[in-house]
């Protein structure tokens, strides 16, 4: 009896030797930078084992490197603690070794980067950054063309600011600079995409389908009347001043 539990009894610090801070070489979402990791088993079955403690052992180490990798290539090595968490937790599970009966078992780790992953974390945020500001002033400078092509008179301006413009043939270039500012307006930034602009372009194309004075002072007099009655003051008064310009932009002797 008393040899029955001293051979039970070696038999369990020979496995918690065997998985005491074994090392473990670990991927992670950046290819060429990898975490190192020191992972520490214990083994809540009771000896006697189902085989052999090097077995079990050299099972178990294996099950949490192959584990261990699954979790960790999807984390980023520039965030050390979450990648932390994530394996710790992972790796707290209870799992067991398909044996008869089965040897249960959980895990945890101390997770780092060597000196040379730090220094290729460092160089790819930097190259990262360096990526960020192009692409923003790359796309400032997008937004801000697309926006100016979208202004007719914009586009005009630019082409009469070209050398040796030839004015005679403006007339047909209006045409095409309808044509194209049509075609840049459609294609607003994602922030410019909501309901309210939708409307916005809704109102200018309806208020665009009246040319006749008159009936644009009509129009705008019942815009204004309709935010009136909406307890809108503010924005009554600035429609009716539009009222007020398109009075004084009528022809004389119209009526």
């Amino acid at each position: 009896m008393a040899s029955t539990r001293w051979s039970r009894r070696r038999a369990r610090k020979a496995v918690r030797r065997s998985l005491t801070r074994f090392e473990v070489r670990l991927r992670s979402a950046h290819p060429g930078i990898g975490f190192t990791a020191r992972i520490t088993a214990t083994v809540l079955t009771e000896p006697p084992y189902p085989s052999p403690v090097e077995e079990i052992a050299g099972a178990v180490r294996t099950t949490l490197r192959e584990t261990a990798n699954e979790v960790s290539k999807k984390c980023d090595p520039a965030d050390l603690a979450t990648a932390r968490d994530v394996c710790s937790q992972h790796l707290a599970r209870r799992r067991q070794l398909p044996m008869d009966p089965p040897v249960q078992f959980t895990a945890a780790l101390t997770l780092d980067l060597l000196p040379d992953d730090r220094a290729a974390v460092a160089a790819l945020l930097a190259a990262q950054r360096r990526q960020a500001v192009t692409d923003t002033l790359r796309q400032q400078k997008t937004h801000a063309l697309a926006s100016e092509l979208a202004d007719p008179a914009a586009l005009l301006a630019r082409w009469i600011e070209r050398d040796n413009a030839d004015w005679t043939q403006l007339p047909d270039f209006a045409e095409k600079v309808a044509t194209v500012t049509e075609v840049f307006a459609r294609h607003r930034p994602e922030n410019e995409r909501s309901v309210e602009h939708e409307a916005v372009e809704v109102l200018r194309e309806f208020l665009a389908s009246f040319p006749d004075h008159t009936q644009k002072r009509m129009l705008y007099t019942l815009l204004a009347a309709g935010m009136d009655s909406a307890q809108r003051p503010h924005h009554a008064a600035k429609a009716q001043a539009l009222v007020n310009g398109h009075a004084a932009a009528e022809p004389e002797g119209a009526s």
